[in-house]
């Protein structure tokens, strides 16, 4: 599974005369071919990127792979989910905690680094197989609300067969904090 903030599928999307804002965020689960994406509608943040896989873990993840002791996440090296973001590894290790499973993240180039060396952007799978059938989908249709975004990323498949669920987050994310 693959998790990230998307970046070209639309950051931040302010919709036209209101005061309203989506941030998506995506999970690519490379082993059945499905993504799940959370639009959020407060600001990018380690606990929003948490509560996404959270909420794909106890809609999809659990169910799909019943087994799992371990969750491996590919992420890229910035934003929410950088790899120096205290937040962002205090919430994986609620999760953790929560759910039991051995949570790995394996970063990747931050995208300083992939402006640098662009073929290291190759790597995110997100990027490529979720955000931009995402994002061809979305292609010339006016995006005015949550409800249209909702309605339009679970129209999103492939040729191989690739599918999207969606869910919008209202903002309400659980922030844990280490027992003191």
């Amino acid at each position: 599974m693959a998790a990230r903030r998307a970046a070209r599928a639309g950051q931040t999307h302010q919709f036209p005369g209101q005061a309203a804002k989506a941030m998506p965020y995506g999970i690519y689960d490379m082993t059945a071919n499905t993504g799940w994406a959370s639009t959020g509608t407060e600001h990018d943040t380690a606990a929003f990127a948490v509560a996404s896989i959270r909420h794909w873990w106890q809609a999809v993840g659990q169910h799909e792979y019943p087994c799992a002791r371990r969750l491996l996440i590919t992420a890229d090296g910035g934003s929410s989910n950088g790899y120096r973001t205290r937040g962002w590894k205090t919430q994986l290790a609620g999760l953790a905690a929560e759910t039991g499973l051995e949570i790995t993240v394996c970063h990747l180039p931050p995208a300083l680094k992939q402006r640098l060396w662009p073929g290291t952007s190759k790597w995110n799978k997100v990027e490529h197989l979720l955000f931009s059938h995402i994002t061809m989908n979305w292609r010339g249709r006016p995006l005015t609300c949550h409800e249209v975004m909702l309605q339009t990323i679970p129209a999103t498949t492939s040729r191989t067969g690739f599918t999207v669920q969606a869910e919008l987050d209202s903002g309400e994310v659980p922030h844990w904090r280490p027992r003191q």
